[in-house]
C-alpha cells in the first residue's frame, strides 16, 4: 500500500455514490490527484469539512483500490473565487508537479496571466488566434487559444478565461 503526505489545495469536490465524494487536490509535492474521500457526506464526518474547495490542507493519501483520502486537516483558505479553482482543475494534467504554480496559489497573488505561463501558455508571447492582434485579453479553454477583446465578443463568455 503507497501512501503520500503532502499539503494541497482543494480544487473541486463533487458526490460519488451515497456517502462518497470525489476531490481533485492539487498537491505541493506530487501535482494533482483525483481522491476519493470514503463516507465524507454523512453528517458525522470529521473530514467533509477540510475538503470544501480553496481550503489548503495537510493530506494523507493512501492508495488502496484506487487513491483515496485518509486525513485531511484545515491549514488556511484561498481567497479565490470557485469559478477560478473550478478552471484550475480543469487545466491542469495529473501526476505533474508545478512548484511556481504551487507558489503563485499561496503566495494569494493569484494572477491568470501568470498561471498560463507557468502551464505553458504565455499570453506576453501570442497573438490573437482570429485577428492575429497581439493584445489577447482572454484564453479559450476549449480549443486553448488566445483571443483579443474585440474578437471575444464572438464567444460565450462561460467559454473564456479573461486574463488582463
Amino acid at each position: 500500500m503507497q501512501e503520500y503526505l503532502s499539503e494541497a489545495v482543494v480544487l473541486n469536490k463533487e458526490p460519488s455514490g451515497d456517502t462518497d465524494v470525489r476531490v481533485s487536490l492539487f498537491t505541493k509535492r506530487f501535482g494533482k490527484f483525483i481522491a476519493k474521500a470514503k463516507s465524507a457526506r454523512k453528517i458525522t464526518s470529521k473530514l467533509s469539512p477540510h475538503l470544501e474547495p480553496g481550503n489548503v490542507v495537510e493530506a494523507r493519501l493512501v492508495e488502496k483500490n484506487g487513491l483515496q483520502i485518509a486525513d485531511a486537516l484545515k491549514q488556511s483558505k484561498l481567497e479565490m473565487a470557485p469559478a477560478d479553482l473550478y478552471t484550475l482543475n480543469l487545466l491542469l494534467p495529473e501526476n505533474e508537479p508545478e512548484p511556481r504554480l504551487w507558489q503563485l496559489l499561496v503566495s494569494r497573488k493569484w494572477k491568470w496571466a501568470a498561471a498560463l505561463k507557468i502551464l505553458g501558455w504565455d499570453p506576453e508571447e501570442t497573438l490573437c488566434s482570429i485577428c492575429g492582434k497581439k493584445t489577447p485579453r482572454a484564453f479559450k479553454i476549449s480549443s486553448q487559444e488566445f483571443v483579443c477583446g474585440e474578437c471575444s465578443s464572438k464567444f460565450e463568455r462561460a467559454e473564456l478565461l479573461y486574463i488582463y
